[in-house]
């Protein structure tokens, strides 16, 4: 594991943010509350809220400037949906009430991991804006199911190495991303052989070492935000 640095509470002016730090990647995570709900939740007369992200890297996150138009592409609109689907995961939606949390996932720095990053820094903004909600009285209880948090984990060679670089994912013959609860639940699973197959047991293997890299992440979660 890479080192982890959490700064809660990054940008004044949001309900929830923070700078997460996986090594040599940071990604600053800002959640933004709106009491609106999206066009498809109120055609379904849905009592509930809604979760959604919005990810993106800056020009210069890696060594060279990458325009902000080809930065808005397929890829970014994965990542979105990814960090979007893992979060609602842990969020009771009917106690959110009808209002919407957008979390922006903005990559200041990449090195590997940047989606895995995004999802860790996403949770802390949320958990921030959802305890200023219940300070402000706007909801009852915290509407959170568990802790959640991501990491990868591949194969370079031989190898089995957890929460890869950059250089350690280009080289990579096997390269997984786990998104996990604090209970042990799954919530995604992301896995690609790049040449080389993979057996059960690799699987296994990764899936137990990403469980220990996660609970890592989430111990660093707990610490960063105090009792909730």
């Amino acid at each position: 594991m890479r080192k982890i640095k959490i700064v809660k509470n990054y940008l004044k002016h949001a309900e929830g943010s923070c700078m997460f730090s996986l090594g040599e990647t940071k990604v600053l995570c800002v959640a933004t509350v709106e009491e609106k709900v999206p066009p498809f939740i109120e055609a379904e007369k849905r009592e509930q809220g809604w979760v959604t992200a919005e990810y993106s890297m800056m020009p210069r996150s890696c060594n060279d400037r990458i325009s902000r138009k080809k930065l808005q592409n397929g890829r970014a609109q994965e990542i979105s949906r990814l960090v979007g689907r893992s979060l609602r995961a842990c969020v009771d939606l009917e106690k959110l009430g009808k209002r919407t949390i957008t979390i922006d996932c903005d990559v200041i720095r990449a090195d590997g991991g940047t989606r895995t990053a995004s999802i860790n820094g996403g949770f802390i903004a949320l958990a921030l804006a959802l305890k200023k909600l219940q300070k402000q009285k706007l909801i009852e209880t915290l509407p959170l199911k568990g802790f959640l948090a991501a990491i990868s984990v591949g194969f370079v060679g031989k190898q089995m190495v957890l929460d890869l670089s950059a250089k350690e994912d280009n080289v990579a013959d096997i390269d997984m991303n786990v998104v996990m609860l604090d209970n042990g639940d799954l919530v995604e699973v992301q896995g690609t052989a790049e040449g080389h197959t993979f057996s059960r047991k690799d699987l296994d293997k990764m899936l137990d070492s990403a469980k220990t890299g996660i609970f890592q992440v989430i111990k660093a979660q707990k610490k960063a935000l105090g009792k909730i």
